[in-house]
């Protein structure tokens, strides 16, 4: 059984060398100036080893070299400037850590639950988005890390570091986006079968826009009309409602991936597959084939059933 390669976003790769934030770029100048010293004391070290090799290599009948222990001069150099290097270096560490990682607020502006295989985000005022972060630009946002099940790991390379989600027991991040753009994040604790298909993408926007999409996730679920008020009657039919929340229906379970406005969403999956109506047929009529181990049940499903549902989903905009 072969996974379909992901669409993402235009840009949506990972970029560890190419920070857009104050945080992660704190942590990027600290990894180049601990590759310039450390490559520099490499250098030293091995320069003076070949040196010695060379110079002081054995010849028949030579004398041996002379012998420099117990030195108090030498001896007080080797070890100042070692010492040196390190305070230097922990300095720098502590400057990156103030600003990478300042202390949380007392209420986080984001929760962010990881899933078994997907994530889930919950802003203050009531919005609930899965596998796609909008956030402002400009803006450094505090974020609560939860897990739903096992360990999982938050990572966006371009804007923070990694932190684990540990079930019942809650970590903080910043969060921040110098710039307008569409960045991929990913789990990076292995947590199952999926754990490699646990993707999310982090869309850093104006403020206004933030507004407008705020503003939609907030209204409920619009009144479906014909083949969509089938899909909607056998959502309800098949128990579907008792996993995935859709605001304006009866239930709001938060087993599953909301769907209140799933049609709106890019990617399906947690980003293994772009979000078309073709896709969204695929996942309903076997889940498992485009996402194996994934917790989703097969309901084997007819034709017509399918067409039904597609076409209620796609109304959830």
């Amino acid at each position: 059984m072969v996974c379909p390669v992901p669409i993402l976003a235009a840009g949506s790769v990972l970029r560890v060398f190419e920070p857009d934030s104050p945080q992660a770029r704190a942590i990027f100048h600290l990894g180049e100036i601990c590759t310039v010293i450390l490559a520099a004391i490499f250098v030293i070290v091995a320069g003076l080893i070949v040196f010695s090799l060379m110079r002081f290599r054995w010849r028949e009948g030579a004398p041996d070299p002379e012998q420099v222990a117990g030195n108090k001069r030498i001896e007080i150099i080797w070890t100042a400037i070692p010492a040196v290097i390190v305070v230097m270096l922990f300095v720098l560490t502590a400057r990156a850590m103030m600003v990478a990682d300042p202390a949380p607020p007392p209420k986080p502006d984001l929760i962010v639950i990881g899933h078994q295989w997907w994530w889930e985000f919950r802003y203050p005022n009531g919005v609930v988005a899965v596998n796609e972060l909008h956030i402002p630009v400009g803006k450094a946002l505090a974020l609560r890390l939860d897990s739903a099940d096992v360990l999982h790991e938050f990572w966006v390379p371009e804007l923070t570091r990694k932190m684990t989600a540990v079930p019942n027991h809650p970590n903080h991040i910043w969060l921040e986006a110098d710039k307008p753009g569409t960045y991929l994040g990913i789990c990076s604790e292995f947590c199952g079968t999926q754990h490699a298909w646990m993707h999310f993408l982090v869309i850093a926007e104006p403020q206004a826009d933030f507004d407008a999409w705020t503003r939609a996730q907030l209204q409920p679920a619009a009144a479906p009309q014909g083949e969509a008020a089938k899909g909607l009657a056998l959502f309800e039919q098949l128990s579907c409602s008792s996993c995935h929340a859709i605001k304006g229906t009866p239930d709001h379970a938060r087993v599953a991936p909301d769907l209140t406005h799933i049609a709106s969403r890019r990617e399906l999956g947690a980003c293994i597959v772009e979000n078309t109506p073709e896709n969204l047929r695929r996942w309903l009529e076997n889940p498992q084939k485009i996402k194996p181990g994934v917790l989703m049940p097969n309901f084997k499903l007819t034709n017509e059933q399918v067409n039904e549902l597609v076409a209620y989903f796609e109304t959830l905009k």
